[in-house]
């Protein structure tokens, strides 16, 4: 009989997204097949403790609550264990992992921290590295590298959280100076919408700057367009692929937190109705955007398409998109003809071909070893 991969199935964590990440890993636990693979969920707590539940039925809810108290080894000579709080390896330990799933969404989870923990490890995981994980969280540096491949972004401005607050009228007007309204205000670092302000006139952005600010200390100021939102996910390594494209058609005025996850109306479009054109063009500016951040495993990528113009400019890249039976990004995969059970095998065999490719490499230097 051929050996269970032990899946860790890593959810919640610090950020505002604690709640999205809980819908998110029961849909992956459900779905993954028994019979291929031996699951332990492992729970963050929203204050950062390390919970281990028992069994794949127990509600991930109470796993935080309740779960074993852990802490990860970040022994890479060792077996690959996440260890009982105040219990010897030897003789107390959960069981070796094979693979770890992160299904975190925004910081402390998204943002490459626990990508570094695994790779400490040296325990294959899920989707992007280090690099690509911050890179795809700091909105910024995102559409700095995204610029910097000749793709097509909207014009924005940096605000650090102390400059607004020390000089609020110098920044007001530097904003309107290079912009004009509408305006989208954001935390450079989260996801979900959380902290996202449309401001449509001066009146409004000071409430936007202080509602941001209070999730990040750098501040995202850019262009507002009338725009189609659409979507568009990438799955791969060294040869991502993508899928069809998919547009959002929110209940409120553009895809907020509330939209998302709160109130019922929004619609999801697969595929979305484009031009044959426009989605090749989507199709080829979403991988371009993955291998820009360098990405691994999945990313979603959102654009803007200008009603006016017909123009698509790239809007951003989720890491960790939402993964819940009805999320864009798996829903995407299922109309591309890999539905979401296989797409999460597929996810688990580039993790793992991805820690292989990393073995290949020499991390110690001997000038002996080149003769």
């Amino acid at each position: 009989m051929t050996k269970k991969i032990h899946v860790g199935i890593l959810f919640g964590g610090r950020s505002g997204e604690h709640d999205v990440s809980l819908q998110s890993a029961a849909s992956v636990i459900d779905a993954l097949d028994p019979a291929k693979y031996e699951i332990v969920p492992i729970g963050i707590t929203r204050e950062g403790h390390w919970r281990a539940g028992s069994g794949i039925l127990q509600p991930l809810a109470e796993v935080l609550e309740s779960g074993k108290p852990i802490t990860p080894s970040v022994d890479p000579t060792g077996p690959k264990l996440l260890l009982l709080a105040s219990s010897l390896p030897s003789t107390n330990s959960l069981p070796a992992l094979d693979v770890v799933f992160p299904v975190l969404h925004g910081t402390f989870g998204e943002d490459g921290t626990v990508q570094g923990l695994l790779e400490l490890a040296d325990i294959p995981y899920v989707g992007a590295g280090v690099l690509a994980s911050a890179a795809g969280m700091d909105k910024d540096v995102m559409k700095r590298l995204f610029r910097d491949a000749d793709l097509p972004v909207v014009p924005w401005e940096l605000i650090l959280r102390s400059e607004w607050q020390s000089d609020p009228h110098a920044i007001r007007r530097r904003i309107e100076k290079e912009l004009r309204y509408p305006l989208f205000v954001k935390p450079v670092n989260g996801g979900s919408s959380v902290g996202i302000s449309k401001v449509h006139d001066r009146f409004e952005l000071a409430a936007a700057l202080d509602l941001a600010g209070q999730y990040d200390r750098k501040i995202l100021v850019e262009k507002g367009i009338g725009a189609r939102e659409i979507e568009c996910s990438v799955l791969g390594n060294d040869h991502p692929q993508a899928s069809v494209p998919g547009e959002v058609l929110p209940v409120n005025e553009f895809y907020d937190y509330e939209a998302k996850y709160i109130k019922e109306g929004s619609v999801l479009v697969i595929p979305a109705q484009l031009t044959p054109r426009q989605a090749e063009q989507v199709q080829d500016v979403a991988i371009r955007a993955f291998q820009a951040v360098d990405g691994a495993g999945m990313g979603r990528v959102d654009f803007l398409l200008d009603r006016k113009t017909g123009r698509v400019y790239l809007n951003e890249i989720n890491t960790i998109p939402g993964f819940t039976s009805i999320s864009m990004y798996p829903k995407l995969w299922e109309a591309s003809g890999i539905p979401y059970s296989q797409l999460l095998d597929r996810l688990i065999d580039l993790a793992l071909e991805r820690h292989r490719e990393k073995s290949r490499t020499r991390f110690a230097y001997s000038p002996t070893a080149h003769n």
